[in-house]
Protein backbone atom coordinates (compact mmCIF):
# COMPACT_ATOMS: atom_id res chain seq x y z
CA UNK A 1 0.00 0.00 0.00
CA UNK A 2 1.79 3.25 -1.21
CA UNK A 3 1.44 5.92 -3.49
CA UNK A 4 -1.50 5.88 -6.01
CA UNK A 5 -3.19 3.70 -3.32
CA UNK A 6 -7.02 4.03 -2.28
CA UNK A 7 -8.57 4.31 0.98
CA UNK A 8 -11.76 4.82 2.60
CA UNK A 9 -12.73 6.51 5.49
CA UNK A 10 -15.87 7.54 8.26
CA UNK A 11 -15.65 10.74 9.48
CA UNK A 12 -18.17 10.86 12.83
CA UNK A 13 -18.23 12.57 15.71
CA UNK A 14 -21.20 14.70 17.57
CA UNK A 15 -22.02 17.41 15.26
CA UNK A 16 -20.68 21.04 15.34
CA UNK A 17 -17.21 19.21 16.40
CA UNK A 18 -16.16 20.81 12.57
CA UNK A 19 -16.03 17.45 10.49
CA UNK A 20 -17.44 19.25 7.53
CA UNK A 21 -14.92 22.24 7.96
CA UNK A 22 -11.71 19.50 8.18
CA UNK A 23 -13.19 17.45 4.99
CA UNK A 24 -13.11 20.84 3.00
CA UNK A 25 -9.84 21.96 4.92
CA UNK A 26 -8.19 18.67 3.35
CA UNK A 27 -9.67 19.02 0.00
CA UNK A 28 -9.45 22.46 -0.65
CA UNK A 29 -6.33 23.27 1.34
CA UNK A 30 -8.18 26.24 2.93
CA UNK A 31 -10.68 27.03 5.37
CA UNK A 32 -14.48 27.08 4.31
CA UNK A 33 -17.23 28.08 5.99
CA UNK A 34 -19.70 25.52 5.91
CA UNK A 35 -23.16 24.45 7.32
CA UNK A 36 -24.26 21.34 9.83
CA UNK A 37 -24.17 18.35 8.06
CA UNK A 38 -27.71 17.02 6.99
CA UNK A 39 -26.95 13.59 5.82
CA UNK A 40 -23.51 12.75 4.99
CA UNK A 41 -20.97 14.67 2.05
CA UNK A 42 -18.11 12.59 0.36
CA UNK A 43 -14.50 13.87 -1.22
CA UNK A 44 -11.73 12.23 -2.73
CA UNK A 45 -8.52 13.60 -1.07
CA UNK A 46 -5.18 13.62 -2.35
CA UNK A 47 -2.13 13.64 -0.02
CA UNK A 48 0.58 15.72 -1.23
CA UNK A 49 3.24 15.28 1.52
CA UNK A 50 4.11 13.33 4.12
CA UNK A 51 4.08 9.41 4.51
CA UNK A 52 0.56 9.42 2.61
CA UNK A 53 2.01 11.30 -0.56
CA UNK A 54 0.05 10.29 -3.50
CA UNK A 55 -3.04 8.17 -1.20
CA UNK A 56 -6.34 9.26 -2.28
CA UNK A 57 -8.59 8.99 1.16
CA UNK A 58 -12.42 8.55 0.00
CA UNK A 59 -13.80 10.08 2.93
CA UNK A 60 -17.25 10.21 3.73
CA UNK A 61 -18.07 12.78 6.69
CA UNK A 62 -21.64 11.92 8.51
CA UNK A 63 -23.78 14.11 10.25
CA UNK A 64 -23.62 13.79 14.39
CA UNK A 65 -26.60 14.62 14.85
CA UNK A 66 -28.37 12.13 17.39
CA UNK A 67 -30.74 10.93 14.65
CA UNK A 68 -27.92 10.22 12.04
CA UNK A 69 -26.04 7.98 14.95
CA UNK A 70 -27.27 5.02 14.69
CA UNK A 71 -26.81 5.12 11.09
CA UNK A 72 -22.42 5.44 11.55
CA UNK A 73 -22.21 1.70 11.67
CA UNK A 74 -23.55 1.22 8.55
CA UNK A 75 -20.82 3.34 6.72
CA UNK A 76 -18.31 1.15 7.83
CA UNK A 77 -19.20 -2.10 6.22
CA UNK A 78 -16.56 -0.24 3.30
CA UNK A 79 -14.39 1.54 5.22
CA UNK A 80 -10.40 1.51 5.81
CA UNK A 81 -10.57 3.90 9.24
CA UNK A 82 -12.28 5.57 11.16
CA UNK A 83 -11.47 9.41 11.84
CA UNK A 84 -13.33 10.51 15.39
CA UNK A 85 -13.64 14.52 15.74
CA UNK A 86 -13.82 15.84 19.03
CA UNK A 87 -14.81 19.57 20.27
CA UNK A 88 -11.87 19.95 22.66
CA UNK A 89 -13.96 22.99 23.93
CA UNK A 90 -16.78 21.14 24.67
CA UNK A 91 -16.26 19.71 27.92
CA UNK A 92 -20.51 18.85 28.45
CA UNK A 93 -20.03 16.88 25.69
CA UNK A 94 -17.25 14.75 26.26
CA UNK A 95 -18.85 12.02 27.75
CA UNK A 96 -21.04 11.93 25.05
CA UNK A 97 -18.52 11.47 22.78
CA UNK A 98 -16.96 8.71 24.85
CA UNK A 99 -20.40 6.84 24.89
CA UNK A 100 -20.93 7.57 21.54
CA UNK A 101 -17.23 6.73 20.17
CA UNK A 102 -17.27 3.25 22.46
CA UNK A 103 -20.47 2.19 21.05
CA UNK A 104 -19.50 2.57 17.38
CA UNK A 105 -16.08 0.60 18.37
CA UNK A 106 -17.99 -1.96 20.54
CA UNK A 107 -20.36 -2.42 17.94
CA UNK A 108 -17.87 -3.65 14.76
CA UNK A 109 -18.80 -7.21 16.31
CA UNK A 110 -15.43 -8.21 15.12
CA UNK A 111 -11.84 -8.37 17.21
CA UNK A 112 -10.54 -7.02 14.10
CA UNK A 113 -11.93 -3.40 14.76
CA UNK A 114 -10.96 -0.50 12.10
CA UNK A 115 -7.85 1.73 12.91
CA UNK A 116 -9.53 4.83 14.70
CA UNK A 117 -8.01 8.06 14.89
CA UNK A 118 -9.64 10.28 17.44
CA UNK A 119 -9.10 13.97 16.18
CA UNK A 120 -9.37 16.16 19.17
CA UNK A 121 -10.47 19.72 16.86
CA UNK A 122 -10.44 23.30 17.64
CA UNK A 123 -7.26 23.26 19.52
CA UNK A 124 -7.02 26.95 18.54
CA UNK A 125 -9.49 28.08 20.73
CA UNK A 126 -8.34 29.77 24.06
CA UNK A 127 -10.59 26.70 26.64
CA UNK A 128 -10.04 24.06 24.84
CA UNK A 129 -8.71 21.18 27.12
CA UNK A 130 -5.18 19.64 25.56
CA UNK A 131 -4.29 16.63 24.15
CA UNK A 132 -3.59 14.52 26.87
CA UNK A 133 -7.10 15.57 28.71
CA UNK A 134 -9.10 14.72 25.55
CA UNK A 135 -7.20 11.44 25.44
CA UNK A 136 -7.87 10.71 28.88
CA UNK A 137 -11.67 11.58 28.45
CA UNK A 138 -12.44 9.73 25.26
CA UNK A 139 -10.59 6.46 27.09
CA UNK A 140 -8.26 6.46 24.11
CA UNK A 141 -5.56 4.10 26.69
CA UNK A 142 -8.59 1.33 27.19
CA UNK A 143 -9.31 1.72 23.39
CA UNK A 144 -6.02 1.48 22.35
CA UNK A 145 -5.67 -2.27 24.27
CA UNK A 146 -8.40 -3.75 21.95
CA UNK A 147 -7.34 -2.16 18.25
CA UNK A 148 -5.54 0.23 16.63
CA UNK A 149 -6.39 3.89 18.41
CA UNK A 150 -4.72 7.13 18.37
CA UNK A 151 -5.49 10.67 18.72
CA UNK A 152 -4.05 13.75 17.90
CA UNK A 153 -4.47 17.59 18.13
CA UNK A 154 -6.01 19.20 15.40
CA UNK A 155 -7.44 22.89 14.15
CA UNK A 156 -9.84 22.81 10.75
CA UNK A 157 -9.42 26.76 10.96
CA UNK A 158 -5.89 26.55 10.46
CA UNK A 159 -4.97 23.38 9.17
CA UNK A 160 -2.46 22.58 11.95
CA UNK A 161 -1.84 18.91 12.72
CA UNK A 162 -3.89 17.62 9.82
CA UNK A 163 -0.98 16.55 7.69
CA UNK A 164 0.26 14.39 10.72
CA UNK A 165 -3.06 13.11 11.49
CA UNK A 166 -3.02 11.75 7.67
CA UNK A 167 -0.32 10.40 7.98
CA UNK A 168 -1.03 8.30 10.96
CA UNK A 169 -4.14 7.29 9.76
CA UNK A 170 -2.37 5.81 6.89
CA UNK A 171 -0.31 4.38 8.86
CA UNK A 172 -2.26 2.68 10.74
CA UNK A 173 -4.60 0.95 7.99
CA UNK A 174 -1.65 -0.04 6.40
CA UNK A 175 -0.29 -2.21 9.58
CA UNK A 176 -4.12 -3.32 9.89
CA UNK A 177 -4.33 -4.42 6.29
CA UNK A 178 -1.08 -6.38 6.71
CA UNK A 179 -1.97 -8.14 10.38
CA UNK A 180 -5.37 -9.06 8.33
CA UNK A 181 -4.21 -10.31 4.84
CA UNK A 182 -6.13 -7.35 3.15
CA UNK A 183 -5.49 -6.49 -0.65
Amino acid sequence: MGGGSSVQLVMVGLENTGKTTLLYRLKFGQYMHTQSTVGFNCEKVEVRSGKAKGVTFSIWDVGGKDNMRPLWKSYLRSADGVIFVVDSADRERLEEARIELLRLVKGQNNPGCLPTLILANKQDLPDSMSPEEVAKEMSVQELSVTQQCELLPVCAVTGEGLSDAMDATFEMIKKWKKGKGKR
